[in-house]
């Protein structure tokens, strides 16, 4: 029975498409759009861009790929999953991707946000027989990129030194304003990957210095893997990620938090190792790393072995006895000044570690346990204040968590326990379900002691980082018509102790509503309402002690994506704010107006945008199309306008290039940002070139 109705799909199907399946072109923008209803500094979305690319580029098998995987596409709800494992298991392998609208619950919106992720051809790994090397020179996801960037204004800090004054802003850059970057990769989805990335920053030096742990380009990363080589699930040497249980030891790729996807985005999946490449000079990995299966049970390991920035002081202390220490851990990766260069690969730092876990029948319990050891050259003694005293400090750290994922019917039940070295306990648990067909739920319960730490984590949370926190956390999405949308969450959560501008506990909450209309396929719209209060030191206190007060800001966002004709798309957005905190309100607003054009081998794309805001409080954060893996969102702020054009050309089949210019305008100011990277002008330009060749 169910071969006949295949087949009748997939003859359908092959005579409207002809004899390949044409995949869908992701549409980063709007997927990314859909997922944060909000834009902020405290995502990293260099991360985020590279997931969806992985994804896109790598797509899943849905004969074989597990539910973690699926899961992690962040589309598909509790029930849709169900569903699909259900079908899988008594159809037996998909024969087609149009298959997907036999599966009870799929409809049209989910399989055209799925399509870009997903494939069913059984190529590679599971049917193909040749050797390695053979399998990655044919490989068509292979290829090489190279990208230039440079702000054509001139920055203070490559403008001749102050000599006539002294600290840190008589300093300047070492090297030009250009920045370049080199990525190559080589991969197959659970077979194999192969790459490096290359990078320098702009005012970093093109130099062979080894006495400043400089040789030549500023960043090397660089990573190779084997995937389902017998009971080896995965191996791999170089660069890397993992991400465990709900990210509260260790924590790779995709972690969202609280976005206009209010169900999906709150629960982190098991990925495992992961390769990295991104160019952020911290949060990873060097060393090695494998799974092996064993039955029910996958056991992975690793070990890391690397050098982190940091300032290291020469002196006893009473605290620690060592007679060199450091107070912090430098994370932004730039090498420009004198100061930074001497900072560069100073701390030593050794990470071991595993992660087992149980599968029960099915999947239906997954139980796991995880440690994970640490070990720095130097001792971390932190500058005491009065925020900070519970911080990590010392040489060594010990993490211990257990975590689970339990599905009942159409219920996720999912959660992990972690211990520190310092004896604080972290915890989170959550709930994700489908109420019926038209509602989901969702619930997370967080408990970060002020004392627990976790070096490599990312759970959910309100904080970056898992400490010093406890929270409850309540979503909920309603499709009450297959062309109208409502979600919603409400996020309650304190502080327990005190943290930087804010000199005593605190609490705030965080709610959101957001409503989305489509009413043909080409057609969206939404707007959306947030409210965040946090309590803050007050902003102008006059008396001798800093007492926290509660701080407000409400967001507004309005958008409608239309197409003008064939070739045109347009894309339009009002946002705004309010910030209050015991004084008088201050606003600020965006409006902004995008144009596409695609046609053919050229695309062209365009924006402006007119904004005002009272203050950096604010600031208005608003997506930006870039070129291929680079991410831009920059903030909005003061009065003025903000364009850019980028023009992306298909050469032919093997060649693609890029070119992208964007200038920011200030109406009121006559100079644009502060220290070493203000201009003297009131105005800032920035072009980036890129090309890729595909092997």
């Amino acid at each position: 029975m169910k071969g006949i109705f295949v087949c009748l799909f997939v003859i359908v199907s092959l005579q409207a498409v002809g004899q390949d399946y044409p995949r869908k072109e992701i549409d980063i923008e709007n997927f990314i759009q859909d997922i944060f209803g909000q834009q902020d500094e405290d995502i990293n979305y260099e991360d985020v861009y590279e997931s969806l690319f992985q994804l896109y580029t790598h797509p899943l098998n849905l004969n074989t790929a597990t539910r973690d995987e699926l899961a992690a596409t962040y589309v598909l709800s509790e029930e849709q999953l169900n569903h699909f494992f259900a079908y899988r298991k008594t159809a037996g392998k998909l024969l087609s991707i149009y298959e997907l609208q036999a599966i009870p619950g799929f409809d049209l919106p989910t399989i055209y946000k799925l399509l870009p992720f997903v494939d069913v051809n059984d190529l590679g790994l599971n049917s193909d027989s040749r050797s390695l090397w053979k399998r990655i020179a044919s490989e068509p996801n292979h290829y090489l990129l190279l990208r230039y960037s440079q702000v054509l204004e001139q920055k203070k800090g490559y403008s001749p030194a102050d000599t006539s004054s002294s600290g840190e802003i008589s300093q300047r850059y070492a090297g030009p304003p250009q920045q370049v970057y080199v990525r190559y990769r080589v991969s197959h989805i659970q077979d194999f990957s192969f790459g490096f990335t290359v990078e320098k920053d702009a005012g970093e030096q093109l130099i062979w210095q080894p006495s400043t742990k400089r040789y030549g380009m500023d960043f090397y990363s660089i990573h190779a893997q084997l995937q389902n080589k017998g009971r080896w699930k995965n191996i791999l040497l170089g660069d890397y990620q993992i991400g465990v249980g709900q990210g509260l030891l260790l924590s790779a790729g995709f972690a969202v938090g609280k976005g206009a996807e209010t169900i999906t985005t709150v629960r982190r999946n098991q990925l495992g190792i992961r390769p990295y490449t991104s160019v952020l000079e911290s949060g990873f990995f060097r060393g090695a790393a494998a799974t092996y299966s064993a039955g029910k049970f996958d056991i992975t390991g690793f070990y890391s072995r690397t050098s982190r920035d940091g300032n290291v002081i020469t002196g006893s202390d009473t605290l620690i006895e060592s007679d060199e220490y450091t107070q912090s851990l430098q994370v932004s990766g730039f090498h420009r000044t004198p100061k930074e260069i001497s900072a560069k690969g100073n701390l030593g730092e050794q990470v071991l570690g595993g992660n087992v876990v149980y599968n029960l029948a099915e999947k239906n319990l997954q139980v796991g346990g995880t440690m994970v050891v640490t070990q720095y050259s130097v001792p971390l003694l932190r500058k005491p204040t009065s925020y900070n005293q519970f911080e990590f400090n010392g040489r060594n750290n010990l993490n211990i968590g257990i975590h689970y994922s339990y599905l009942w019917q159409n219920f996720n039940l999912f959660g992990e326990a972690a211990r520190s070295q310092s004896g604080g306990i972290g915890f989170i648990s959550g709930l994700i379900g489908s109420l019926t067909t038209k509602v989901e739920l969702a619930m997370v319960y967080r408990n970060y002691a002020r004392n627990f730490h976790s070096l490599y984590g990312n759970a959910f949370g309100e904080n970056t980082r898992n400490i010093n926190e406890k929270g409850m956390y309540w979503g909920i999405k309603y499709i009450p018509h297959k062309k109208l949308l409502l979600s919603a969450y409400y996020d309650r959560f304190s502080f327990p102790w005190l943290k930087f501008r804010v000199d005593a506990p605190s609490q705030g909450y965080e709610y959101m509503g957001r409503i989305t209309y489509k009413p043909t396929k080409t057609i969206l719209l939404y707007a959306q309402y947030r409210e965040e209060m946090k309590e803050l030191n007050q902003a102008d206190n006059t008396t001798p002690i800093d007492f926290p007060v509660p701080a407000i800001k409400r967001n507004y966002v309005f958008n409608i994506d239309y197409p003008a004709a064939k070739f045109i798309s347009l894309k339009s957005r009002v946002q705004g704010s309010s910030y209050r905190q015991s004084n008088a309100p201050t606003f600020g607003y965006a409006i902004i107006q995008d144009i596409t054009v695609d046609v053919g081998k050229l695309k062209v794309s365009t924006r402006f945008a007119l904004f005002e805001t009272d203050n950096y409080d604010n600031r208005q954060y608003v997506y930006e199309k870039d070129v291929l893996y680079a991410f831009s969102i920059p903030a909005y702020f003061d009065r003025g306008t903000r364009n850019y054009v980028l023009l992306q050309y298909q050469v032919n089949k093997k060649l693609d290039l890029w070119l992208r210019y964007a200038r920011t305008s200030l109406r009121d100011e006559k100079t644009i940002s502060s220290g070493l990277e203000e201009i003297n002008q009131p105005h800032k330009s920035e072009v980036k070139v890129q090309v890729r060749y595909k092997f």
